[in-house]
């Protein structure tokens, strides 16, 4: 049942990784296993393995790949755009997430690609610490991915209010990176006309609001004067974001994509493929996992696309969606790769269609 599945996998993963075939076969049974068992713990992905092996001897195979393999991350990152078809233009969410193996936190800066059903992680860093990520470490992974597929390739980077302050917006405005990032309401403006505004009173009698010039602290020249784009809620909640592009309305609706890396998160746990199952710690030896679950997660869109076309997922009686298009693409590939192998195939080796233009974007 694998060996035709492995041997798909080794044609379209072999020229993106240097690694010895024995490395190869256990790249593809963990792919395989994860997608299969949704889990990460090698003591369920070792039964995976293929012949009369003993599975302790699998389990230290597996042991020894992460103690030994690294994957090089801008080939990793390349093959997952060139996957999903997102050679184009496309929207980057940029979040944090984190949890806990006893007393030690594992926390990871995440940057996501969001379109209207994929959110695939792209590029990311482990962080030494608890808590927030600083401006060094979200800097290093936007010049990575700058690097790579340059500014001209971000249609928008979108942020919540963690990710602000003056030296971190200086640096995407100097880098051409269009951004629509959400403000705390104590923020403070400094209009093009000399005049200090208060965001926590600019929408106390309007449900709108557009201000240009630049937010307080900021070096006050044509380059850095940013946008301020601001609604209240149908619950009373007012929303500042800030933003570069000409057009700022859009930005304040392309923010609501910015919600997608955070069902990302819950894919790769809880919901989906249970990332919090490891006891890994090593931040190295988490690198690698983190490939191999985008692999997964990426695979698994693809058989979404592959079954689905571009059909819409139903609607229940409450407005919501049946299933996430994730969902719906891991229990199809679980399926596929049990009775349907080669139609688990077809999803890894066959061109994603091409986004329909001025298509509708939804999440």
């Amino acid at each position: 049942m694998f060996v035709p599945l492995l041997a798909s996998l080794s044609d379209r993963l072999r020229p993106h990784f240097s690694l010895s075939k024995s490395r190869l076969t256990t790249l593809y049974v963990l792919i395989v296993g994860l997608v299969n068992g949704r889990t990460v713990n090698l003591t369920h992905l070792a039964t995976q393995f293929p012949g009369d092996v003993l599975v302790r001897s699998n389990y230290r195979r597996l042991q020894r790949f992460f103690q030994h393999t690294r994957f090089d991350g801008d080939a990793l990152a390349h093959l997952i755009i060139e996957v999903l078809g997102q050679s184009g233009q496309k929207y980057l969410a940029l979040d944090r997430t984190t949890w806990k193996l006893g007393q030690r936190s594992v926390n990871v800066l995440v940057l996501a690609i969001v379109t209207r059903r994929f959110r695939v992680p792209v590029l990311w860093v482990f962080l030494g610490h608890g808590g927030c990520s600083s401006v060094k470490d979200r800097a290093g992974l936007i010049e990575r991915y700058l690097k790579l597929f340059g500014s001209s390739s971000i249609k928008m980077l979108l942020a919540d209010r963690e990710f602000i302050g003056m030296e971190w917006l200086n640096f995407l405005l100097k880098n051409n990176v269009p951004f629509a990032i959400r403000l705390k309401e104590d923020r403070k403006l400094l209009t093009k006309d000399g005049r200090l505004l208060s965001l926590a009173t600019r929408l106390r009698k309007h449900r709108r609001g557009l201000w240009n010039g630049w937010l307080h602290g900021m070096n006050q020249t044509q380059e850095n004067c940013i946008h301020i784009v601001a609604k209240r809620s149908k619950t009373g909640e007012a929303i500042f974001i800030v933003t570069n592009i000409d057009n700022p309305k859009r930005a304040l609706s392309a923010y609501k994509k910015r919600w997608a890396i955070e069902c990302l998160f819950s894919d790769a746990k809880t919901h989906g493929l249970n990332l919090e199952d490891t006891h890994m710690t090593d931040p190295r030896k988490l690198e690698t996992l983190l490939a191999v679950l985008a692999l997964a997660i990426a695979w698994a869109y693809r058989c979404a696309t592959k079954s689905m076309g571009r059909k819409n997922i139903p609607r229940k009686t409450h407005g919501r969606r049946e299933k996430s298009w994730f969902r719906i693409g891991l229990d199809t590939l679980r399926d596929w790769i049990i009775n349907k192998p080669e139609k688990a195939i077809a999803a890894w080796n066959e061109k994603c269609p091409k986004e329909k233009i001025n298509q509708p974007v939804r999440i």
